[in-house]
């Protein structure tokens, strides 16, 4: 789809309402749904953090979507594909802020060429006990982004296409932090498999762009 008529279809999203966990739920198996239950009730003091889904105009004026394959480190998110963001930092004004400014980093965006259309649902994530807050918005600039070596293994574009394809939705047997070998919903985006709270939370995401384009 073309970056000036997805950017007008867009601001239709402000308004509707989000689908929150019904729509993050999609995208999880049976057993871990269950566990965010358990561990939703529990959480206590979570660690904050800000991410950002960019839409951007590639070179042929295509809307692709953002998305970042993070270095391998010892933790529980890596090697993972996600959003560009990170955690909540003392200098920070809010949590948009934080989105912001971390993806400037890991991407090397410009904050004046982002135009946030409007927030999305908070996701918890017990693992790491965060507490991640998304942010839809246009990047009103071609390529190239500039990867943080230190954070960033590689920058994925998604064509629009790809991300509202019901074909790109996969299940995928893998090992979890809570759960070996077992079946996960996923998305399946160039060679790469996009789960868990990515994939929950581009499941509302999808769910909202669905409804205006």
């Amino acid at each position: 789809m073309d970056f000036l008529e997805f950017s007008h279809a867009i601001s239709k999203i402000k308004n509707l309402p989000l689908p929150g966990r019904d729509s993050h739920y999609k995208m999880a198996p049976e057993l871990r749904i269950e566990e965010l239950k358990k561990q939703e009730e529990r959480k206590k003091n979570p660690k904050k953090a800000g991410v950002m889904a960019l839409f951007y105009p590639h070179s042929d004026y295509e809307t692709r979507l953002l998305l970042i394959e993070r270095n391998r480190y010892p933790g529980v998110h890596s090697g993972q594909i996600g959003f560009p963001g990170g955690q909540s930092e003392p200098g920070d004004r809010d949590i948009l802020d934080t989105a912001l400014r971390e993806s400037c980093e890991e991407v090397g965006t410009v904050k004046k060429n982002i135009e946030v259309i409007r927030p999305a649902s908070e996701l918890y994530i017990p693992p790491s006990n965060f507490e991640v807050s998304p942010f839809i918005a246009l990047y009103h600039k071609e390529r190239p982004f500039k990867r943080q070596v230190s954070e960033v293994q590689a920058i994925i574009e998604v064509p629009i296409a790809d991300f509202l394809d019901d074909r790109k939705l996969i299940t995928k047997k893998l090992s979890t932090s809570y759960a070996r070998e077992i079946e996960v919903p996923a998305f399946h985006f160039q060679g790469h498999v996009v789960w868990g709270a990515t994939a929950m939370m581009l499941s509302e995401i999808r769910e909202l762009l669905q409804k205006v384009l």
